[in-house]
């Protein structure tokens, strides 16, 4: 019998996706705010929630400061202000936005869990659940509770890639979760009006990877400090996600693959 939870009968969500990273500093939660941004442009109903517990990012993205209550039944997302994303963090339930949150483990583990069952999602095509880097009491907590469809992995283009794809893959087929894809952040610099690409961090690890491991490769991103700059202002909703259309395309893909293989 599956011990998974589920969700509370004021939500209806249709696909749950986890978006990992070995380590951070990789802009995880970019990635993570951008394909909410992405989907959410095609039609989709998304919903965030930030697993990020020690480290919440994704309010700050959304220039959500408040719009969290709740009743007797449940705990009512915010919700963004152009594309309706809803969005739980714990950053939200601080009366400080600076204040940390100074728990212990199977606390931070148990709260994302009770996000996902006590939240009145609502309908949700995707919720996307960002998680803190790494193999933490969160995520193992989480793939144990919640019904996650699959995972995408986000790196940066150093030669301990390989390394940590491998530790993902294997995490990932250990807690049944299946490894949707990688998403390779921060993979080069092109400069204004050339098509030049300037590999800071070297070349490409994961396509040596791909030929004797089982991957799917998402994407490649170049640093964008235009999305920098608006991102930091809160402004994720309005950056320019033209190069995450193809990604975005090829995670349906992926996803609708692992459904029906089911």
């Amino acid at each position: 019998m599956s011990n998974k939870k589920v969700a509370n009968d004021r939500s209806a969500i249709k696909h749950i996706i986890g978006i990992v990273s070995g380590k951070g500093g990789v802009g995880k939660s970019y990635v993570t705010g951008s394909l909410a941004v992405s989907l959410a442009r095609l039609g989709y109903r998304v919903g965030i929630l930030d697993g990020d517990v020690t480290g919440p990012s994704i309010p700050h993205m959304f220039h959500i400061k408040d719009g969290v209550y709740g009743d007797e039944v449940s705990i009512y997302p915010a919700v963004s202000e152009h594309l309706g994303i809803k969005i739980i963090s714990s950053a939200l339930l601080l009366d400080g936005g600076e204040d940390p949150i100074m728990w212990r483990g199977p606390l931070i583990g148990d709260l994302v869990t009770q996000f996902f069952t006590t939240v009145g999602w609502g309908e949700l095509d995707y919720l996307l659940i960002d998680f803190p880097p790494g193999t933490s009491d969160v995520a193992l907590s989480a793939f144990e509770q919640i019904p996650v469809d699959g995972i995408v992995l986000v790196t940066t283009p150093q030669q301990m890639v390989q390394t940590i794809v491998k530790k993902t893959f294997k995490m990932a087929n250990e807690m049944n979760v299946k490894l949707l894809g990688i998403v390779e952040n921060m993979a080069y610099v092109q400069l204004p009006n050339t098509n030049e690409k300037y590999y800071l961090y070297g070349t490409n690890k994961l396509e040596e990877l791909k030929e004797t491991f089982p991957i799917t490769i998402l994407g490649s991103l170049p640093f964008l400090p235009e999305n920098t700059k608006l991102i930091d202002e809160g402004k994720i909703e309005v950056i320019d996600t033209t190069l995450f259309e193809n990604i975005t395309e090829l995670l349906l893909k992926e996803l609708d693959h692992e459904s029906i293989s089911k």
